[in-house]
């Protein structure tokens, strides 16, 4: 007899996608010069007042990213996602977000994607998101969790 996973309805997963584990020494002309360890400290800190959680994870390789998405469609409540430059190349991970039913999923940007690189300006993520965040700088995950708690309690209500 096989388990059915139990979501957790108040856990918000937090994907970073490849290089980001480099902020604050990457590009701060660009990115600012706040870390992951940063972002991540702000997201929890965010969520915190709504009673929620947060589950943050970054990778390099978009298998792995992909993974984390069918995990969080089978357990978290719902997803913050910043693809970096896979938000421009990967259908694959555009079709695992695909797959989260209804769950509240928001693409952040922290540099304003659209002032770019042409390649730049078309997310594959875009179309699947609940919300699209860019050019806040970091600040852009704290939207992104307020956007998130608001699109819950409105599911609850």
């Amino acid at each position: 007899m096989a388990i059915t996973p139990v979501r957790d309805r108040s856990t918000i997963m937090v994907l970073n996608g490849p290089n980001l584990n480099l902020l604050g020494r990457r590009q701060p002309e660009i990115y600012g010069t706040d870390t992951l360890a940063d972002i991540e400290k702000l997201v929890a800190e965010t969520a915190a007042p709504h009673g929620l959680t947060t589950d943050c994870r970054q990778s390099n390789h978009e298998g792995q990213l992909i993974d984390w998405i069918h995990e969080a469609r089978e357990r978290h409540a719902a997803v913050i996602i910043n693809p970096a430059g896979y938000s421009h190349t990967s259908v694959a991970l555009r079709d695992a977000l695909a797959t989260c039913d209804g769950l509240p999923i928001v693409e952040v940007h922290i540099s304003n994607i659209h002032q770019r690189e042409t390649f730049r300006h078309h997310s594959y993520v875009s179309a699947l998101a609940s919300g699209v965040i860019a050019g806040c700088g970091v600040q852009g995950y704290a939207f992104a969790v307020e956007r998130v708690a608001a699109l819950l309690a409105a599911a609850r209500a």
